[in-house]
């Protein structure tokens, strides 16, 4: 096993202990907490991002010409 596997493992077992120790501690309902806000956060992103993306469509013309858009001279 080289110096590089070997951290790895320590890495995952580690990891695995800590997870473990956590679970103890603060039960299965903390996973489930912050779950749902991550979910939550997830949602208010994407509301967040269509409405930026439905107010950048204010920039048109009544034409329907993107005044932001360089003049091509067509």
């Amino acid at each position: 096993m080289t110096v590089r596997e070997a951290g790895r493992l320590g890495g995952l077992i580690g990891g695995r202990k800590g997870g473990l120790a956590v679970k103890a501690e603060r039960g299965v309902g903390f996973y489930q907490e912050i779950g749902r806000l991550g979910g939550q956060r997830v949602r208010d992103l994407i509301a967040a991002g269509r409405k930026a993306e439905s107010g950048s469509r204010r920039a048109t013309s009544r034409r329907g010409r993107n005044q932001l858009a360089p003049n091509r001279g067509v």
